[in-house]
């Protein structure tokens, strides 16, 4: 079982930077893969990063990429999602899941039904 707290989301102009936190606990978070999905009124849940159980895979959406880098440390349990030349059509719900057999590679991260747990999800509204 692993439970997830996400943390960082609030209000930011376009062009600003937000910094979202994920912390993890429960056993064996390090063998999971961590993803940071994101969800906008009318649209589907969209999986925007996600990164290896090791840290050597990332993957990222195109409509970030270059823009958003995430991260982890499976010392302190935690995965990190800096964002930043935000724009307003990133505004979203986002939230942080974990993965047990969910596989990263430079070209996908898994989808919504492969990731087994799931924080709450933080706000992240982009003012234009």
């Amino acid at each position: 079982q692993v439970q997830l707290v996400e943390s960082g989301g609030g209000l930011v102009q376009a062009g600003g930077s937000l910094r979202l936190s994920c912390a993890a606990s429960g056993r064996m978070f390090s063998s999971y893969v961590m993803g940071w999905f994101r969800l906008a009124p009318g649209k589907e849940r969209e999986l925007v990063a996600a990164i290896s159980w090791s840290g050597d895979s990332t993957y990222y959406a195109d409509s970030v990429k270059g823009r958003f880098t995430i991260s982890r440390d499976n010392a302190k349990n935690t995965g990190d999602l800096q964002m930043n030349s935000l724009k307003a059509e990133d505004t979203a719900v986002y939230y942080c899941a974990a993965g047990l057999n969910t596989r990263v590679t430079g070209h996908g991260g898994g989808s919504v039904n492969e990731y087994e747990y799931w924080g709450q999800g933080t706000q992240v509204t982009v003012s234009s």
